[in-house]
């Protein structure tokens, strides 16, 4: 009988929002860690940070961040980026947060208007990095 192996391992912290439906924060396989769409929730109270899309940008990258670490990864080793914005207007202040989070190379990207996203949030940012 043939053993199979573990296609898939969930991840999960606390530091980040809790998945608000039937997926995973974070998927490790094949050496890639994929990480679900982030919103700007705060995992304290599970509602949306006030503010600007500036202020919801590093609340997303926080997200993002503490699900990469759960998952042995980090910004650094992110190959992999699709932004959705709720209006394409925010793009430029979305984009200047952003920056700051990557160093040269900078991940390969997609940024897309989204008609609605989760929530009524106005950014929604999903990744995928390498483990190692």
């Amino acid at each position: 009988m043939q053993m199979w192996k573990k296609v898939r391992e969930a991840v999960s912290t606390p530091s980040a929002p809790q998945a608000i439906g039937p997926y995973s924060q974070g998927i490790r396989a094949g050496g890639l860690l994929f990480v679900s769409g982030q919103i700007p929730l705060d995992p304290a109270t599970g509602a949306l940070v006030d503010g600007d899309i500036a202020a919801q940008t590093h609340r997303v990258f926080a997200n993002l961040k503490a699900i990469l670490e759960a998952g042995g990864s980090s910004l650094d080793h992110v190959v992999r980026s699709t932004v959705y914005l709720a209006d394409m207007d925010d793009f430029t202040a979305m984009n200047a947060v952003y920056g700051t989070y990557f160093s040269a190379p900078a991940p390969a990207r997609a940024t897309i208007q989204a008609v609605r996203l989760p929530k009524d949030a106005r950014i929604e940012i999903d990744v995928i990095a390498s483990l190692g």
